[in-house]
């Protein structure tokens, strides 16, 4: 009896194409589909219906790795689209997926972590806000067990690709941005974690623009915190021209902080979150759409689990300030 695997083995693809043919997918070429319906044909293969449903998912089950921010108490909306635009690509592609949490795993070993993700039948992962300091993942991304994705991180290898905006070009631009548009020689630049990748990234864009312009900038680590930017800004603020901040919520906090000293500064952010909207539209951002970012990443996940190798993906940002009237519904 002729199964969906013989079908793909003869034709050249994977399963998950054969049933993407099988099932009139839209985003499979015509040259595939003449291909495998020509092996379908060739072998009498009768497909079941409810087997090349299930065929789809036969690549394994996909989990989505998130690590909440912890620092805020505000809602995490980043992780949320994240979310959001991993489900929806997921249930295009009939893709398995689970939520999975950095909490349930942080304290595992190389080995307990691989028979975790064994036992809840994973064959994929997707990572987001993993840092330096995740030595045990990075083992596990390097030991090729499973495919990963992973999103704001610069690793590329046979089982694994990399999805993220250009983090030094973004930082890059939206400090010029409001650099120039107010004149400033003198700045006070609010990083986020010092284990975190794009931490680094963003550093790299800022210090580009120092040399660049001949700008004074003192750096100092806010963690992703709209508390610890607050405090930052009010010691440090007055003595600067401008404060640009890697991230929307440390913005925020930079900007209460200058209310609350009755002193005006130009202060930019990072991300384009709703919350920025509710701000007011003085603060240049850069807007990512994360939502888009995850929808790649399972794309990109999709592809190796068909067999095709790692690869960088770099997704567009622009430059914004967001109004109250484009958050409103």
């Amino acid at each position: 009896m002729v199964s969906i695997k013989d079908v793909a083995k003869e034709a050249g693809v994977a399963i998950s194409t054969v049933s993407k043919v099988l099932n009139n997918y839209p985003n499979v070429s015509e040259d595939t589909k003449t291909k495998v319906m020509e092996v379908v044909n060739r072998l009498g293969f009768v497909p079941n219906t409810v087997a090349a449903t299930l065929s789809s998912k036969n690549s394994g089950r996909v989990a989505l790795l998130i690590k909440l921010n912890v620092e805020t108490q505000a809602i995490d909306e980043i992780d949320m689209q994240y979310i959001a635009g991993a489900i929806s690509k997921a249930r295009e592609l009939q893709m398995d997926v689970i939520t999975i949490f950095f909490s349930m795993i942080e304290n595992m070993s190389l080995e307990e972590m691989t028979r975790y993700f064994v036992s809840q039948s994973i064959k994929g992962i997707i990572i987001y806000g993993m840092s330096k300091e995740d030595k045990v993942l990075r083992q596990l991304i390097e030991g090729d067990t499973f495919k990963t994705v992973v999103i704001d991180v610069p690793y590329v290898g046979t089982s694994t690709s990399c999805v993220s905006v250009d983090q030094a070009r973004a930082q890059y631009d939206v400090a010029k941005k409001t650099i120039k548009e107010n004149n400033c020689k003198k700045v006070l630049y609010i990083a986020g974690t010092r284990d975190g990748y794009v931490t680094d990234a963003r550093l790299e864009g800022i210090r580009k623009l120092k040399e660049e312009l001949g700008l004074q900038v003192l750096i100092r680590n806010g963690n992703f915190s709209e508390l610890q930017a607050r405090n930052l800004t009010l010691k440090y603020g007055k003595n600067k021209d401008c404060v640009v901040c890697a991230s929307d919520l440390m913005a925020i906090g930079a900007m209460k902080a200058l209310i609350d000293m009755d002193i005006f500064r130009p202060v930019c952010g990072f991300d384009g979150i709703v919350l920025m909207g509710y701000v007011g539209k003085q603060m240049n951002t850069v807007r990512q759409n994360f939502a888009a970012i995850s929808s790649r990443a399972v794309e990109e996940m999709q592809r190796l689990l068909d067999g095709e190798e790692g690869t960088e993906v770099t997704m567009p940002h622009e430059l914004v300030r967001l109004k109250y009237e484009e958050i409103i519904r």
